[in-house]
């Protein structure tokens, strides 16, 4: 397998923490992945990277000792095959809002007769290169992670008809879209968010697919895994670096004035 078993563990019900990679360094994100993160998912929907640097930023965080996953620039079935290609243990679809977009990002993961997905599996990294093409196409029907964002208030009104999608392994809130979505910009943790990530929660679990979501100031990590979460991702790479940064700025500032 290219990958542990990340799915299998998630299904066994051991949640799993997890951080975005939006800077583009496959530095950054082996550090994060070095620090005990399960699982580092490179984003290229608002990140600046692109497919090859996906793939450094994969090797970096394996190096690093986690598992890698994506983050696609939208629900397209090129990028989904370039994603898929370039060899991630999971695939997250941003704005999901109905069943029939949730059938396309399943059929586009999918080789024929099945999908639609372009075959290369003789060359792609994700077989190896080629060397492991039987191993690979084991993996995938078995371990590969299809995450499916639920961030528009679109999505949430065909929330139960997505869960529902053969293929789907999970649904992650996207509490920053899903907030502005229902008139709350900017305002994650407003109280409408709760009945609103309940609702998918529900969708969720009546299907028996996995729950994700990011946390936020008033939603930390353990809180979310108190709450029946599968799958957090708890920051950015970012966010760290920045706070971090004004922390160590703001104690010496006073001696350079």
């Amino acid at each position: 397998m290219p990958h542990p078993p990340f799915k299998t563990r998630l299904k066994k019900g051991r949640p799993a923490l997890g951080c975005l990679s939006n800077m583009g360094s496959p530095v950054a994100a082996e550090i994060l992945a070095a620090s005990g993160y399960d699982a580092v998912m490179t984003d290229m929907e608002h990140g600046p990277g692109d497919f090859a640097n996906a793939v450094q930023q994969f090797q970096a965080i394996t190096a690093g000792g986690a598992v890698p996953l994506i983050r696609v620039p939208a629900n397209d079935p090129v990028d989904l095959k370039r994603a898929l290609d370039s060899g991630p243990a999971g695939v997250m679809v941003p704005a999901v809002s109905s069943a029939a977009e949730a059938a396309a990002a399943v059929e586009a993961c999918r080789y024929p007769p099945q999908g639609i997905r372009g075959v290369a599996h003789s060359v792609a990294r994700a077989s190896g290169y080629g060397t492991d093409v039987e191993g690979y196409l084991r993996w995938l029907e078995t371990e590969f992670l299809l995450i499916c964002q639920i961030e528009t208030m679109e999505g949430l009104g065909d929330v139960d008809a997505i869960a529902a999608v053969a293929g789907v392994d999970m649904l992650l809130v996207g509490p920053m879209d899903l907030s502005a979505s229902a008139g709350h910009f900017n305002d994650p943790d407003c109280a409408e968010m709760d009945s609103l990530m309940a609702r998918v929660a529900e969708a969720a679990g009546s299907e028996d697919i996995l729950l994700g979501t990011m946390a936020t100031a008033g939603r930390a990590a353990p809180d979310l895994f108190k709450a029946g979460y599968d799958f957090v991702l708890d920051t950015v790479d970012i966010a760290l670096l920045r706070e971090a940064a004004r922390a160590k700025v703001a104690a010496s500032r006073d001696y350079t004035k």
